[in-house]
């Protein structure tokens, strides 16, 4: 028996995971409670002390010196300026909209993903994941309908929201394109090469925003947007350390628990009240998920059969 088929493994995963997504819930927070500073500020902030934990990771188990070696940096810059265009998208829709709002708009990327991926890759889709990537894509506009409509009255949204989405949309469908990017890349390099790589390329390109405009700091605003960093490299540390322990099909499900967490924080934190639409529209969103999620994992389950029935070659 596999180490992630084991229920004290997949516990231990779990465990992690969600661990994982209170911490990047966490970083979220942080950015938002800064305020509306430039995103390519935040980007740099949140992309270079995220590099701080995983070094000190990588030293504890002695792979400092292999964490940079690749043979493919081209592809690591390439996804590098994908990935924080769509960050920057992000973080600029994180500080416009509800906490809720901007978590839920966000899940629009893993439905993206299937899309482009028999777009550009050529995988099968079938009828089962393209229905649950239509429902789900309906759960997003139920959530920015209210925000997108043209029909709305004067006054009663602020332009400020209106950008958030179409930023947020626009972020998650950059960021689905930047997973093609993973996908080619964990074929031949390491976990931990792939996030020093992007953190490093991230930051330069947040500090390529400077003539554009970094705004004066306070102390806490510096001190919020270094622990966003932290909290953003200690999440991605415990969400990788979380795949050892069990399998993708277990744990990416509790990805969804940042929707609950978002309307704690939101509530007590920032007083965001979520509307009949953002609860609806975000339960269809996560249901699409979970869908796909559980269909990935029977499609890979008929795999793995037919390959221990087929006759060797």
């Amino acid at each position: 028996m596999r180490q992630s088929e084991q229920p004290s493994s997949a516990l231990h995963g779990i465990l992690l995971k969600v661990v994982s997504v209170a911490v990047f819930v966490g970083m979220s927070t942080f950015i938002k409670a800064a305020g509306q500073l430039p995103a390519g500020q935040i980007v740099f902030f949140r992309s270079f002390f995220a590099t701080l934990p995983v070094l000190v990771f990588l030293a504890w188990h002695r792979e400092l010196r292999t964490g940079f070696r690749t043979k493919r940096p081209f592809s690591h810059i390439a996804r590098g300026l994908f990935g924080v265009t769509g960050m920057g998208m992000g973080f600029f829709a994180l500080t416009r909209l509800p906490l809720p709002e901007a978590i839920t708009l966000n899940y629009a990327q893993p439905l993206l993903v299937v899309v482009f991926g028999a777009l550009f890759l050529g995988e099968t889709i079938r009828v089962y994941r393209w229905s649950a990537v239509a429902v789900g894509l309906v759960g997003v506009i139920i959530v920015s309908w209210p925000k997108l409509s043209l029909l709305r009255s004067p006054g009663m949204l602020g332009d400020e929201e209106l950008m958030g989405v179409i930023a947020a949309l626009a972020g998650a469908t950059v960021s689905a394109l930047t997973m093609l990017f993973v996908r080619s890349l964990v074929q031949t390099e390491k976990t931990a090469t792939i996030v020093l790589w992007f953190s490093l390329s991230a930051s330069a390109a947040g500090l390529l925003t400077i003539p554009f405009g970094w705004a004066q700091l306070s102390a806490a605003q510096f001190t919020l947007l270094v622990g966003a960093g932290l909290c953003g490299g200690i999440g991605q540390i415990l969400m990788t350390e979380a795949y050892r322990y069990a399998d993708v099909s277990t744990v990416a499900p509790f990805e969804y628990t940042s929707l609950i967490l978002g309307l704690v924080i939101g509530y007590a934190v920032f007083g965001d009240i979520p509307t009949v639409q953002m609860l609806s529209g975000g339960a269809i969103v996560v249901a699409a998920g979970i869908f796909i999620i559980w269909r990935e994992q029977q499609l890979g389950l008929k795999r793995g059969a037919a390959r221990r029935v087929a006759p060797p070659h």
